[in-house]
């Protein structure tokens, strides 16, 4: 079994959670909605120590999430009646969905919402938005106090989605005093992730931005982001925003220098901004364009949660276990 949050003795370990009854832990029912490589960590940390339902649009991937031992439940955000017998169904749940891919709004929150609030009984709700809800920041090192300013449709949808479930979560907590909590996460990596590896940019020889003209990039490993993502649906305060981010504050092209580096590739080569942008899609562009630095101080004082990997880390993950895409 991997290294987890919960030690071996698992009722003693419960106290990692701040939880004080495991017979009341045990009773809890978690649904994933948005089950990829992250949810499919968050798994494998719990190690079936909880009753998990995962809600997949997808028939066909039944098996795979049975075999993780996961409830799966066929139904799709973008067909709200298929969500009907979501309501009352978990105590906590964890929304890693996706946003509808154009638009300003984010319809698939507001489906999900409208199905969950049909009854009661919920505890906590963790979703997992972007930090590119901030827009550019010219580079300034900031906290979750800063006002977004999203710059594109992407993350207008993302700013959408956390207007919807702040405002469920202030009705929720008048109701039922659930908590909903929001992680703004920023570059998602890991060793053998799909999309995520950064050694295969390297390994396409991807050019970066020369020093002058570069921006600040940040980070967090797949596997310290389930974590969080555990972590929150216990230990989340109301209306919490939190940065789920490592330690490291680089500009992009030296964190592509040090992946080259470490993986005993070439680096990059650089370009100007001009030349750069002739290149790359203008989605890529977008992300070129932003330079933030994040402060993480509240994630690991209100969550508990120290970094298995602070730094940059191309060490295979024991929490990768060939997860495929599930949604």
């Amino acid at each position: 079994m991997p290294p987890s949050l919960f030690p071996s003795a698992f009722p003693s370990g419960l106290v990692s959670l701040g939880m004080q009854r495991p017979r009341a832990f045990r009773r809890s029912r978690l649904l994933i909605v948005g089950c990829g490589d992250v949810g499919q960590r968050v798994l494998r940390e719990l190690g079936g120590r909880l009753r998990v339902r995962a809600l997949t649009s997808s028939p066909e991937r039944l098996p795979a999430l049975r075999q993780l031992g996961v409830t799966p439940l066929v139904g799709s955000l973008d067909a709200p009646a298929s969500l009907a017998r979501l309501a009352g169904l978990a105590s906590r749940v964890l929304h890693l969905a996706p946003p509808p891919g154009s638009g300003a709004c984010d319809a698939r929150t507001a489906a999900l919402l409208v199905a969950l609030s049909r009854r009661g009984g919920l505890r906590s709700l963790v979703y997992g938005s972007t930090t590119g809800v901030y827009g550019d920041a010219g580079g300034a090192f900031f906290d979750e106090t800063r006002a977004v300013a999203p710059q594109s449709d992407r993350a207008r949808r993302r700013v959408d989605a956390e207007q919807r479930l702040r405002a469920f979560g202030h009705r929720q907590a008048l109701v039922q005093g659930a908590a909903v909590g929001i992680l703004r996460i920023p570059g998602i990596y890991a060793v053998g992730r799909e999309g995520g590896d950064p050694r295969e940019r390297v390994r396409r020889g991807s050019a970066v931005l020369v020093r002058e003209h570069d921006v600040f990039t940040n980070h967090i490993h797949a596997d310290d982001l389930a974590r969080a993502c555990l972590l929150a649906l216990w230990r989340v305060r109301p209306q919490r925003v939190l940065h789920v981010c490592d330690d490291t504050q680089h500009l992009m092209g030296d964190h592509f220098d040090l992946v080259a580096d470490l993986s005993g590739l070439p680096r990059p080569p650089r370009l100007s901004r001009e030349d750069l942008r002739a290149q790359v899609s203008p989605m890529q562009w977008s992300f070129l364009c932003e330079s933030r630095r994040l402060s993480n101080v509240r994630m690991k004082h209100e969550l508990g949660l120290v970094l298995r990997h602070p730094g940059l880390s191309l060490e295979p993950s024991p929490l990768d276990m060939g997860a495929t895409p599930i949604g």
